[in-house]
């Protein structure tokens, strides 16, 4: 299922509990809030690239729509932590969770320790 086209991201749908994206914007928090999902998991480390959205900046526009977040920042190989912590954030969220990288291969990587 791809919720956005053009120049916003292409969301995914893996599951009834996870989809994932590319890089989202302070400006498409509030669509994903209106889609349904609950929860936002960035997979992306701050500063990865120039112009990049901070994640503080996406957690409080997901804040002002009722969508808790996490931020699970992947650089290199996943590690067993990160893989924990993203057990942990996907079993306290009760409905459908966006997961995000810049290009969704993090992202992916991350649900399927889950699965």
């Amino acid at each position: 299922m791809f919720f956005f086209r053009g120049n916003k991201p292409s969301i995914r749908k893996i599951d009834d509990r996870c989809s994932i994206s590319g890089q989202i914007g302070v400006d498409d928090v509030k669509a994903i809030a209106e889609a349904g999902f609950k929860a936002i998991v960035c997979s992306r480390p701050d500063n990865e690239q120039s112009g990049q959205p901070a994640f503080a900046d996406i957690a409080r526009e997901a804040k002002k729509h009722g969508v808790a977040t996490a931020h699970i920042p992947v650089s290199g190989f996943l590690s067993q932590s990160q893989a924990m912590r993203f057990r942990e954030v996907m079993d306290s969220v009760k409905g459908p969770v966006l997961v995000y990288c810049l290009s969704g291969g993090r992202a992916a990587s991350l649900y399927s320790t889950y699965r």
